[in-house]
C-alpha cells in the first residue's frame, strides 16, 4: 500500500518543494513560525513587507512589536508571534552570530518554535531527512491507514519515519503536503479523480 501512495506522490508532485518565499536561513524559520494556524499564501504576502522593513537580524532584533504586529496582522494570531519573531531575532544575533543553528535542541528552545518547525528548518536549510506533521500530513496519513484517527502528531511522524525510507523523508514529508493542500483537502476532497481512493478510508465512510 504504502509503494501505491508513494508512487502517486511522485506523480503528482515529482519536484515538491517548500512553498515559503525565503532568500535568507533566518527568513525561512520565522516564516514557518508565522505560518502556525495560518496558510503559507498569507505569510508570503506579509514577509516582503516585514524584511524590506527590517532588511537585517539586527533592524528585527529592534522592531517595535506594535510595527512588526501592524504589518503581520493579517496572518492572525499576530500579537504573541511578534514577540516570537523579534526574540528570535536577537537569539540570533547574540547567541548564534545571525546563523540559523542546524540544532534541534538548540531551534526548539527558541519562542514559538517546536518539533514541526524544526523539522522544515532542518530539512530545508540542511538536509536533514526530516517529516513534519502539519494540519495536512495529520489528516492525508489518516486519511490512507498510515496513521490512526486518535494518534497525535508526534505519533503520526514515528509512525511515517518507520513506514517511509529515511532517505525520502524531507521528499516524502512536502508531497503530503501539498497533496493535503490541494487535493485531499480537509472538506470537498478531489475523491473522483484520486488514483488511491481505494484505500482511503475517507472515501469508504
Amino acid at each position: 500500500m504504502i509503494k501505491e501512495v508513494e508512487n502517486y506522490l511522485d506523480e503528482l508532485f515529482p519536484n515538491p518543494k517548500c512553498e515559503l518565499n525565503y532568500h535568507k536561513d533566518y527568513e525561512l524559520l520565522i516564516a514557518v513560525v508565522l505560518s502556525a494556524q495560518t496558510t503559507d499564501k498569507r505569510v508570503n504576502s506579509v514577509t516582503p513587507i516585514l524584511f524590506d522593513k527590517y532588511p537585517t537580524l539586527e533592524d528585527l532584533s529592534r522592531a517595535s512589536v506594535d510595527d512588526v504586529m501592524d504589518i503581520i496582522k493579517p496572518i492572525g494570531t499576530f500579537h504573541k508571534k511578534a514577540h516570537f519573531i523579534i526574540e528570535i531575532a536577537k537569539i540570533l544575533v547574540n547567541d548564534y552570530n545571525g546563523v540559523v543553528p542546524n540544532d534541534r535542541t538548540a531551534l526548539e528552545k527558541m519562542p514559538g518554535v517546536g518539533r514541526k518547525t524544526t523539522n522544515v528548518v532542518l530539512s530545508n536549510l540542511y538536509n536533514v531527512p526530516a517529516i513534519a506533521v502539519d494540519t495536512h500530513v495529520d489528516r492525508v496519513s489518516k486519511r490512507l491507514g498510515l496513521a490512526k484517527n486518535n494518534d497525535d502528531v508526534l505519533t503520526v511522524e514515528k509512525k511515517l519515519m518507520k513506514k517511509l525510507d529515511k532517505e525520502v523523508w524531507s521528499r516524502r514529508h512536502h508531497q503530503l503536503v501539498l497533496f493535503g493542500r490541494y487535493y485531499c483537502k480537509a472538506s470537498s476532497p478531489n475523491c473522483s479523480n484520486c488514483k488511491i481512493r481505494n484505500i482511503c478510508k475517507y472515501k469508504q465512510k
